[in-house]
């Protein structure tokens, strides 16, 4: 049974959909599942393995859960929803219960499969990424937002691991070669450096193989919602 490296920590969605109350601390004691206040909304675990999955993503979170082994990596858990306590209060009734993450959003196969891994030590997170039909852009290739989208989750995890909570405020992204849909590509993302409430982060997108560089950008991330520049 595949069991997470990682079983106290913030769930993705979680930590970047939380926008009432205090802020929990990365590595604060109690599981993740806590943030879920009610049945409905408790909800299995999106980044471990599924039959859409193909050999190659399989094989690299095999690889990377035997490095989890000795504590210096941890996989990080991913959820599709969040629970309302943990929400802003919504104007329509009912419309907090049909939210999903967006990179959640999709059946299994369909959109965003991906999992996630990081080092406390080096500060850096990398994500094997695999993309759907439905997130086709010209024919037969990935579409550029989607790839965008987990560059931004991706950074992001990188900075919450880092600090708490934090929110994208600038975003650079070079894009480099189309990449094809179904593909499996590599997410490295690291912190640069830190000052203050800002967290700089650079991203680098690449072939399983290391051959091919498909994607570049730097992120700015910030603690507490408002940045000033």
């Amino acid at each position: 049974m595949l069991r997470s490296c990682a079983p106290r920590l913030r769930t993705l969605g979680a930590l970047r959909g939380l926008t009432g109350g205090a802020r929990p601390a990365v590595g604060d004691a109690g599981p993740a599942l806590r943030l879920f206040s009610s049945e409905k909304f408790i909800d299995k675990d999106r980044s471990l393995p599924n039959p859409s999955w193909s050999k190659e993503i399989r094989l690299l979170f095999d690889q990377f859960m035997k490095k989890c082994e000795d504590g210096s990596w941890k996989r990080v858990p991913s959820y599709r929803y969040i629970s309302p306590q943990d929400s802003k209060p919504t104007k329509e009734e009912g419309q907090m219960s049909r939210a999903r993450i967006f990179s959640r959003s999709y059946d299994d196969g369909l959109g965003f499969e991906f999992v996630m891994f990081h080092n406390d030590v080096e500060k850096r997170t990398v994500c094997f990424f695999q993309g759907g039909p439905h997130l086709q852009g010209p024919s037969g290739l990935l579409h550029g937002g989607a790839l965008a989208t987990m560059i931004d989750v991706t950074g992001g995890v990188t900075a919450v691991m880092t600090g708490e909570f934090v929110m994208t405020a600038n975003l650079n992204i070079n894009f480099k070669r189309p990449i094809p849909l179904g593909s499996v590509i590599v997410i490295n993302s690291q912190i640069d450096k830190v000052e203050g409430r800002k967290f700089f982060v650079s991203c680098d997108v690449q072939s399983v193989d290391e051959k091919t560089l498909y994607s570049n950008a730097t992120a700015r991330f910030f603690l507490n919602y408002i940045h000033s520049d």
